[in-house]
């Protein structure tokens, strides 16, 4: 049975006042941002502090995922001009950790790595003491792709498998062995590059899913993780079937940290690039 309505601990308000310097930036310098295209609820809270999760690659995903509210329709041409933008960004707001995201483009011969590449160039260069985190699609499973990005020397690449196999039907395109594999690659091209995932609760899973999920991923050699509650953001995406309560979360957070992972982001309003800076640090 679907839950309507929200729990206690998540009543987080958005406040667009707090949100208006990073909006004009953005305006001026033509970036998208997936806080934004994915109405998370942290977007006052980030924005206010000059923290952002940059979208390159256009905002048009080439995948129908049924629980991501990025728009679904044919990409525009890539835009070469747009890592210099967001190396800029990056400069004005002189961020000490940035994340930098795409929706899918399969349509793209490489899945859109080489600007990923272009972009972590044009950062190091604007702005040479930024982490530089890069939450990837997963290529299709190009090992060509991964190497051009994991080459890029980024110092974390993430790359989430959302919810466990059995509810992957919500994941349209996606693979889990496929994710999982993807994650492998970056740790054997680039051992000494942070690799992350993340997954969502909420949405019909298992407890012992959620366990072999944790498993799995630390075989493959992921270091950090992030576990959030999921948020429909319509009547029109695949429905909540559980809001998690936070005991829950710190569970799970415990668990994995026992697994070996060095750095676990874990609650209701957790998201993968929310508190990333947090995960560099230890």
């Amino acid at each position: 049975m679907n839950i309507q309505r929200k729990p206690e601990w998540l009543q987080k308000r958005v406040n667009p006042g707090q949100q208006a310097e990073m909006r004009l930036l953005l305006g001026e310098l033509r970036l998208n941002t997936v806080c934004q295209q994915a109405l998370c609820p942290n977007i006052s809270e980030c924005f206010s502090c000059g923290q952002a999760t940059f979208l390159i690659l256009g905002k048009h995903c080439t995948r129908l995922c049924s629980f991501c509210n990025v728009e679904k329709t044919t990409p525009l041409p890539v835009d070469s001009n747009e890592p210099g933008r967001v190396a800029e960004a990056a400069s004005r707001l002189k961020l000490s950790h940035v994340v930098i995201t795409s929706p899918t483009r399969d349509d793209l011969a490489d899945g859109g790595a080489g600007l990923y590449a272009a972009t972590v160039a044009a950062i190091r260069t604007a702005s040479s003491s930024t982490r530089i985190e890069l939450l990837v699609p997963d290529f299709q499973g190009s090992r060509a792709s991964l190497e051009t990005v994991v080459a890029a020397r980024p110092d974390i690449i993430a790359h989430n498998v959302e919810t466990v196999p059995r509810l992957y039907h919500i994941r349209s395109g996606a693979d889990y062995l496929r994710s999982l594999e993807v994650l492998r690659l970056c740790a054997e091209l680039g051992p000494l590059i942070g690799r992350k995932s993340g997954i969502m609760l909420g949405m019909g899973e298992e407890e012992q899913e959620v366990l072999q999920v944790l498993g799995d991923l630390r075989r493959v050699g992921c270091t950090f993780l992030s576990i959030g509650q999921y948020l429909a953001p319509s009547r029109r995406h695949y429905p909540v079937q559980e809001y998690v309560h936070p005991d829950r979360f710190e569970k799970l957070r415990l668990a994995a940290l026992a697994l070996g992972f060095a750095h676990v982001e874990s609650g209701p309003y957790v998201r993968s690039s929310y508190h990333a800076a947090e995960y560099a640090a230890d």
